[in-house]
């Protein structure tokens, strides 16, 4: 997955500033597309959420049937003294406490990715110039922090006369998330939202240059 900007085209608007502005522009590109890139949440993963529902549903009927025995007690006269208490070895049931819905029922338990950590894809947004790079990256950065500063230090060095600026996200799940809607944190991709932002992006640059 990729994308590719001719920048040049704007170089009137940048009132002699090319540079500038191109590396202002794409540095907002970068952070947009990292910081919409999703990252790997376990309890957002369909059987995990499966899990929780099911375990949860299974607390709700505990906690209704305790209704259900509660309510026969208080219909059966016999189960009270004259003066209306509960007769001896006649007790209500108890609803599940939240620590007992978490502890017995384990409502917020997970099947899988347990010691999963996330932050892989966000990592692997990689900045070139004139070809993007092929090869995928072994991190993770879930704050994309590391993605962002790599990223950084390569526009840094934009002059006049390279082409295009190329951010390139290797790893095969990449047209997943960003044309299928793959991940719930990002269901209408990330890089088809950031460049519509692209005039923005210029036009912000322009308005910050020196008089």
């Amino acid at each position: 997955m990729s994308f590719s900007l001719d920048l040049k085209a704007f170089a009137d608007k940048a009132k002699g500033n090319v540079e500038q502005v191109v590396k202002k522009v794409s540095l907002d590109l970068l952070s947009a597309v990292v910081d919409r890139s999703p990252v790997g949440n376990p309890e957002l993963w369909a059987a995990n959420i499966q899990h929780r529902q099911a375990n949860t549903a299974a607390a709700d009927a505990y906690d209704y049937n305790v209704a259900i025995r509660n309510t026969v007690i208080n219909l059966n006269d016999s189960n009270f003294t004259k003066s209306g208490k509960l007769k001896r070895g006649v007790k209500y049931a108890k609803k599940l406490t939240k620590t007992e819905r978490v502890q017995n029922f384990n409502i917020n338990g997970l099947v899988t990715g347990k010691d999963y950590v996330g932050g892989r894809f966000r990592g692997n947004w990689q900045v070139s110039f004139e070809v993007g790079e092929t090869g995928v990256l072994d991190l993770v950065d879930p704050r994309g922090t590391r993605a962002k500063a790599s990223g950084t230090q390569v526009i840094g060095q934009f002059q006049i006369g390279v082409g295009s600026i190329w951010m390139m996200n290797n790893l095969p799940y990449g047209p997943r998330l960003e044309y299928e809607g793959w991940s719930s944190q990002a269901p209408a991709g990330m890089v088809r939202i950031s460049t519509t932002e692209f005039q923005t992006f210029v036009n912000k640059a322009v308005s910050e240059l020196p008089a």
